[in-house]
């Protein structure tokens, strides 16, 4: 086991923290509280975290480019401009649905991105995965019910992504010049034991980063028999998403919420709902920019 310490990035407790993304260009973490409707971001070193009000629940974020950002919400795609923070629909998706919000998302080395939808109230079967790339937009899996674990092997040539609910993490051959699926998808790992599989992040080595929702662990599984490698305990029972963190993408940031908490397990839990980083040597790799 590799030497580990656990910190905190960010005090700011967040209801439902996810999709954090460490934004090469700007030095900072951004990440999510998605039933807030605010966009979070923390530049590295000392400093304040700054939140952002976007009006509506959102949930990923990749580069574009040196003046904008992509951002995923419950209407769809939005192109956000660094210097101002205006936002400006790139691509509707589901945004006649009010019962879906979005979820999980990760971009392909290739530039594509796939992301997920989901039912505000956990409606079983309600959300979907979807591919898009330089503007086409196709869906790939319907009848998710909460699509999570979305990540990449290095090269681009599998992926890999779960359905919490279903406790199934899902291994599929892909594309490595298009992002798009091969194949049928096969079962990589079935959950058990207590929590869930949530967001995951695949490092230089091929090893599944996942977040062990209602687990109080970040484990790293092999690519090859799914068996764990590493197993990382957390001060929060519901660790959400990790994002390797800093310009040598060698840490990792790990979102987290206190959603269905009391005020009596607010107290219990003091640091639910707060970013976290875990210090400990990775081999991890920057995202890769979203071809629009």
């Amino acid at each position: 086991m590799k030497t580990q310490t656990v910190s905190v990035i960010s005090d700011h407790r967040c209801q439902l923290g996810e999709g954090p993304s460490f934004d090469h260009t700007a030095g900072a973490l951004y990440w999510f509280d998605i039933v807030a409707g605010h966009l979070l971001e923390k530049k590295t070193g000392s400093g304040p975290t700054r939140v952002h009000d976007l009006g509506e629940m959102a949930s990923a974020m990749a580069e574009i480019d040196g003046e904008r950002q992509l951002i995923f919400t419950e209407t769809g795609l939005h192109v956000r401009e660094r210097a101002t923070g205006r936002l400006s629909l790139l691509k509707a998706v589901e945004a006649e649905n009010r019962v879906t919000r979005s979820n999980d998302a990760r971009v392909h080395p290739c530039g594509a991105l796939w992301f997920g939808t989901m039912g505000k109230k956990l409606e079983k079967g309600a959300g979907a995965i979807y591919w898009f790339f330089k503007g086409e937009l196709r869906t790939l899996y319907s009848q998710i019910t909460i699509p999570n674990a979305i990540a990449f092997s290095p090269d681009g040539t599998v992926a890999y992504y779960a359905d919490t609910d279903a406790g199934m993490l899902m291994r599929v051959a892909c594309d490595p010049e298009t992002g798009l699926p091969q194949g049928e998808p096969t079962l990589f790992l079935r959950n058990s034991g207590t929590g869930g599989f949530d967001g995951s992040v695949v490092d230089l080595d091929g090893l599944i980063w996942n977040a062990r929702w209602g687990d109080s662990r970040l484990v790293a599984y092999g690519p090859a028999d799914g068996k764990i490698v590493h197993s990382v305990p957390l001060p929060v029972s519901q660790p959400s998403c990790p994002a390797f963190f800093g310009a040598a993408a060698d840490r990792i940031a790990v979102t987290s919420a206190l959603e269905g908490f009391d005020e009596a397990k607010q107290k219990a839990e003091p640091m639910a709902g707060m970013t976290l980083l875990v210090d400990m040597p990775v081999r991890g790799r920057p995202e890769p920019k979203v071809k629009i």
